[in-house]
């Protein structure tokens, strides 16, 4: 099979990476890659917005099947261009993907089909906000309903910050059109989960369950990211639970879909919380959702692929053919854990521009490149999160330790990353 996937970052460096392990690949692109990338195939300059240019490439190259890793895209569209152009695709279309696109739309979506989430409110008029604002009394979060590059959630905590970050979305727009609508929702408190399942429409199967690390610092402090590591499987995330959201959640969000028209090809992700509610004179976890998207998570992919003993191609193709029912996804024992390396002065403004330094790594660590590019054939910084250092071992406790005990092989100016990726999991 001839390949082409989409995106720059640590998530297509993990799907590249296991892509190419694949006996059925004869030829694999990416657009347009990175400096990790370029070790897996090959690295193609395309416009992602020119469609029409995409399909060119798919028919010169005879590409067989097409992987879209980022929101963008699939938010607008290149699935029902290229599908309509007769090139295989795993991933949503357009009105699937609204899923993430609009969180509005996924509120209400959720809300129809009794999917748990938070108590929430939409608004695209600032007076008519506050106005809501001043009428509950329970801590809550506001979200740009758009597309947002992972910026787009505020944790206010008081109503002052609460008033000033709705202005600044709805009225002086500091999100573009992303912040037009607005989602004021119930803060909830507990343990966060990733959940992953391939889906081709009508059948769900879950990958392992993981935990991303969105604050900057140990112990969950400082700034929210777009995540500084990730582990899987989850421990907390028993049997019962994983039958629970398949049952309660990822089945009713697939068929929903479907049945208004908009059938989900690709991965669904549910972003979940495990809230303590008192039940009969004890706490027990309900499982809500936080938010869907409609790819891959980032840096999840990263912990979760390596895990993953089937072969990517054949399960990306029954997605597309719509025979995932007839097909047996299998697991490694063990966990991975991946630990992001990012430059100095991330989330709010990364350097770049700085060379890096690699010291042979061990066969079973995987360095994925996120924000790098090659220039004069050294790879150098390109972004906030540089690396996803990971690694698959037989527990979560060696994973950890092999983890940051390779970081020293790696090396740039101002690198900064987290020393508690997965410690929650002991």
């Amino acid at each position: 099979m001839k390949i082409l996937i989409i995106g720059s970052g640590g998530r297509e460096h993990a799907m590249a990476w296991k892509v190419a392990q694949s006996p059925r690949l004869t030829k694999l692109y990416i657009a347009p890659g990175n400096a990790g990338t370029a070790s897996c195939g090959e690295n193609v300059v395309l416009d992602l917005e020119d469609h029409s240019a995409i399909i060119r490439f798919c028919k010169e190259k005879q590409i067989d099947l097409v992987l879209i890793g980022p929101e963008g895209p699939l938010a607008a569209g290149l699935a029902d261009s290229l599908s309509a152009a007769g090139i295989r695709c795993f991933g949503p279309r357009k009105a699937a993907a609204q899923i993430e696109a609009s969180k509005v739309f996924a509120k209400n979506f959720m809300a129809r089909y009794r999917i748990p989430t938070a108590r929430y409110a939409t608004f695209n008029q600032f007076e008519k906000a506050v106005h809501y604002l001043q009428s509950i009394d329970y801590p809550i979060v506001i979200k740009a309903s758009g597309l947002a590059a992972g910026k787009g959630v505020v944790l206010p905590e008081s109503l002052d910050e609460a008033k000033a970050t709705l202005e600044s979305m709805l009225v002086n727009k500091i999100f573009g059109d992303a912040g037009d609508e607005v989602v004021i929702e119930e803060r909830l408190i507990g343990e966060e989960v990733s959940l992953m399942a391939f889906t081709d429409g009508e059948t769900v199967v879950p990958m392992l369950a993981a935990q991303d690390h969105k604050r900057l610092l140990d112990a969950d402090c400082g700034p929210n990211t777009g995540g500084m590591g990730a582990y899987a499987p989850a421990p907390i995330f028993t049997a019962d639970l994983m039958n629970e959201a398949i049952e309660k959640i990822l089945k009713p969000a697939i068929n929903g879909l479907r049945f208004e028209g908009a059938a989900f090809v690709g991965v669904l992700y549910a972003g979940l919380i495990l809230t303590l509610r008192p039940a009969q004179g004890r706490a027990s976890n309900e499982l809500r959702v936080l938010e869907f998207n409609c790819r891959f998570g980032d840096p999840e992919t990263q912990a979760v692929l390596p895990l993953l003993e089937t072969d990517l191609l054949d399960i990306a193709e029954a997605c597309v053919n719509a025979t995932l029912n007839q097909f047996d996804i299998r697991w490694k024992d063990g966990a991975s854990v991946c630990v992001v390396l990012a430059s100095k002065g991330y989330p709010e403004k990364a350097e770049s521009g700085k060379i890096v330094s690699f010291e042979a790594l061990p066969e079973d660590v995987f360095c994925f490149h996120a924000g790098t590019k090659t220039e004069s054939g050294r790879v150098i910084t390109a972004g906030g999160r540089v690396f996803g250092l990971t690694v698959a071992s037989n527990s979560i406790e060696s994973a950890i330790e092999a983890a940051y005990s390779n970081i020293r092989n790696v090396s740039f100016e101002g690198m900064q990353y987290r020393r508690d990726i997965a410690r929650r999991a002991l």
